[in-house]
C-alpha cells in the first residue's frame, strides 16, 4: 500500500477554474477506483468544502495560509512532515522546490515561461511571476512530470532540455454532468437564472490575454454587420460590464453592446445546460495546453468553433470547426457557416459526441494511479 499526498490547494474555493476543476475531478475519480492506497489531500479552507468528501482511504487535511505562496512554501512543507508519505503529487504547475520525499508535478503549461505578459489582471500577473520563479526549480527536483497534451509535452521537453521519458501525457476528461440531454424544466430554470436570450453563441471570456476576447468581439461585430436575418446574441461568461465596455472600446466596436449578454461567473453545475442551449460554442483561444471547454461543449451536443493552434487541433480532432484565432474574419465566417448550414451543424454535433468518448475522468485517474504504482511501488518493494 502506498501513502500518497496530493496538493489540491484551491479546490474548496467557490469560483473554480481550469486547474482547480482538474485536480478535483481526478481526486474524485481516484476515490472511485482505488480502495487500496491511502491518500492525504491537502487543501486550503474555503466555502465549497462539500465538493469532496473524505472516505476510509481518503483523508482531507485543511491548512490555513495567508495566500497561495505562503500556503505552498511554508504551511504545506511543514504539514507534509507530519505524515509518513511515500511521495507527493502537486497538481497545479508549482511545488515547494525542496521537500524530504519524492514528488511529481502536473505541469499543465509553460506559457508564463515562454513570454511575460502584463496584459492580464494584477492577480494573473503576480501568479505568472511566481510560476516563472518557482517552476524551473521545482522541475529540477521532480521525479517525473505529467502534462495534458502531446503539444505541451513537446514544449516542455524543448524548454527544459529533458529526456522524452521524463514527461508523461495524461489527457483531461469530462464529468457526467456534461451530456447531450436535459430536462426542459431544468433548462428553463437555468435560462431564467442567467436571463439567457432565446438563441445565442456562448463564449467563456475572461481577462486572460490568451482567451482572445478582442478578436472575438471584432469577429462578432463583423458577423452582426454582415446582416444575418436572425442574428444570434453573444453570451459571455466571467466578464463584468466595465470589463466589456473597455474591451469593446479596445476592439473598436462599441456599437455591438446591445447584442451581448453577460452572465458573470457561471457555477460549474450550470455550465453544461448553457453549452447545450447555445447554438454555437466559441473557443478561439490563442494558446492552450489542452482546452477542456472544447470537449465540454462537444459532450453537450453543441457545434464547437476553436483554434487551429497549439493543443486545440489535437483535442478537437475532426469534430470542431477550426479557425485562425488571429483573424476575426475567419471566426465570423465560421459562425455564419454553422448558423446557415444545418448539415454542417449536425455533422459537428455528431462528431463531437463521438470524440468525447476518448476523454473521461476515470481514464485520467486510472492512468494517474498506474503511474503512481510504476514510479513508487518497485522502490518500496526493495526496502
Amino acid at each position: 500500500m502506498l501513502h500518497i499526498g496530493i496538493e489540491a490547494q484551491r479546490i474548496f474555493r467557490p469560483k473554480k477554474h481550469g486547474m482547480d476543476i482538474v485536480a478535483l475531478e481526478v481526486i474524485k475519480a481516484l476515490q472511485e477506483i482505488d480502495q487500496e492506497n491511502q491518500y492525504y489531500i491537502f487543501v486550503k479552507p474555503d466555502e465549497d468544502r462539500y465538493c469532496l468528501k473524505p472516505s476510509d482511504n481518503f483523508k482531507i487535511i485543511e491548512l490555513a495560509g495567508m495566500n497561495y505562496v505562503d500556503w505552498e512554501l511554508r504551511k504545506l512543507p511543514k504539514a507534509i512532515q507530519s505524515y509518513s508519505l511515500d511521495f507527493m503529487h502537486f497538481t497545479s504547475n508549482t511545488a515547494p522546490p525542496k521537500i524530504d520525499i519524492p514528488y511529481l508535478i502536473t505541469l499543465h503549461d509553460i506559457i508564463y515561461l515562454e513570454r511575460v505578459s502584463f496584459k492580464g489582471t494584477w492577480y494573473q500577473n503576480l501568479g505568472n511571476l511566481y510560476r516563472k520563479w518557482n517552476v524551473p526549480q521545482a522541475v529540477k527536483e521532480s521525479k517525473k512530470l505529467i502534462t495534458v497534451s502531446e503539444f505541451e509535452k513537446e514544449r516542455i521537453l524543448r524548454h527544459f532540455g529533458l529526456p522524452e521519458e521524463f514527461v508523461e501525457v495524461i489527457y483531461n476528461g469530462i464529468g457526467p454532468t456534461f451530456q447531450a440531454e436535459f430536462e426542459e424544466a431544468f433548462l428553463d430554470d437555468v435560462r431564467f437564472k442567467y436571463r439567457l436570450p432565446g438563441s445565442f453563441i456562448f463564449f467563456l471570456g475572461n481577462q486572460a490575454p490568451k482567451k482572445n476576447m478582442p478578436n472575438v468581439l471584432r469577429a462578432y461585430a463583423q458577423y452582426i454587420h454582415s446582416g444575418p436575418s436572425n442574428p444570434l446574441k453573444l453570451v459571455i461568461a466571467e466578464t463584468s460590464p466595465p470589463q466589456l465596455k473597455h474591451m469593446l472600446s479596445k476592439a473598436g466596436c462599441p456599437e455591438i453592446d446591445q447584442y451581448i449578454h453577460l452572465t458573470g461567473y457561471v457555477e460549474h453545475k450550470y455550465l453544461a445546460p448553457i453549452y447545450h442551449m447555445s447554438k454555437i460554442f466559441l473557443y478561439p483561444s490563442l494558446r492552450e495546453s489542452f482546452g477542456i471547454p472544447i470537449i465540454e461543449g462537444m459532450a453537450c451536443a453543441t457545434p464547437v468553433i476553436t483554434s487551429n493552434t497549439s493543443s486545440m487541433p489535437e483535442v478537437a480532432g475532426d469534430a470542431a470547426y477550426l479557425i485562425n484565432p488571429e483573424d476575426p474574419e475567419s471566426i465570423s465566417q465560421a459562425i455564419l457557416d454553422i448558423q446557415h448550414n444545418k448539415k454542417l451543424s449536425v455533422k459537428l454535433q455528431k462528431a463531437g459526441l463521438e470524440r468525447v468518448k476518448q476523454f473521461q475522468w476515470k481514464n485520467t485517474a486510472q492512468k494517474t494511479q498506474n503511474l503512481y504504482q510504476k514510479l513508487f511501488s518497485p522502490a518500496l518493494a526493495q526496502i
